[in-house]
């Protein structure tokens, strides 16, 4: 998809032009939450370059919200600096590069959350369940923006509980997959966000009991659900493939 195309807003819709009068941040935000709706709806389309000054046009605002924006979804895994180049939209993940994050992941998680229920603070742990009130609210959300967010929250759950494992090896490699923003834009499916917070829950009370084998036990059962439930959508997606390639 060209530049043009890509940044080219529904004026009236989720992706419209952001409204001038705004302070910086409330632009910054309203930018941020534009370009999310277009990525986890595919408008803009994976390996899509992004260019600041199309966007500042197309969306009617100066670069400077632009930059902020755009630097914050860098720094969660959505959009990839390119130097001298502006940003790129990161490639839909493969279902080989899957496999890979779910046996790093299954690797690392339990232990996570194993170390947590020994190591937490009370206030990591309160931490945790304010992550589970906030993704609670976004879970009945309409729209790609909604479930955007939501796989924003549920990336920083994730690594809330590695924190507070106080492990930094885990930390910083669990931060570099970003798997679950790569995963969350695979599909929008409302079970799956349902189903992840009936999990979640039981992995937080189980740290909160300060009890490590039901942690690191509700963690691996919750990553391979999880893995079970994305493996349908890559099966769904090769099937869609494969009936168009016939037809």
């Amino acid at each position: 998809m060209d530049d043009e195309a890509m940044t080219s807003p529904d004026r009236n819709g989720a992706g419209g032009a952001v409204p001038p009068g705004r302070s910086r941040g409330r632009l910054a935000d309203e930018v941020y939450d534009t370009l999310l709706s277009q990525l986890m709806s595919l408008r803009i389309e994976p390996g899509s370059r992004v260019t600041i000054d199309v966007l500042a046009r197309e969306l009617g605002v100066s670069q400077t919200p632009i930059r902020d924006a755009l630097n914050r979804m860098e720094a969660e895994g959505l959009v990839v600096r390119v130097p001298h180049a502006g940003y790129r939209i990161p490639p839909q993940i493969t279902r080989h590069r899957f496999e890979d994050m779910l046996e790093v992941r299954l690797l690392l998680e339990p232990a996570a959350a194993r170390r947590s229920a020994e190591r937490a603070s009370p206030e990591q742990v309160s931490g945790l369940r304010r992550m589970l009130a906030e993704m609670a609210e976004l879970e009945g959300g309409a729209g790609p923006t909604a479930y955007g967010a939501f796989g924003l929250r549920d990336a920083a759950f994730h690594d809330l509980v590695a924190r507070s494992a106080q492990n930094e090896v885990i930390q910083e490699a669990l931060a570099r997959l970003h798997s679950h923003v790569h995963l969350f834009r695979l599909h929008r499916d409302a079970q799956v966000t349902h189903l992840a917070m009936a999990e979640h829950e039981q992995i937080v009370a189980a740290i909160a009991a300060r009890d490590p084998d039901a942690a690191a036990y509700a963690m691996r059962r919750h990553i391979l659900r999880s893995g079970e439930r994305f493996r349908r959508i890559f099966d769904e997606v090769s099937d869609v493939g494969a009936m168009a390639a016939e037809g």
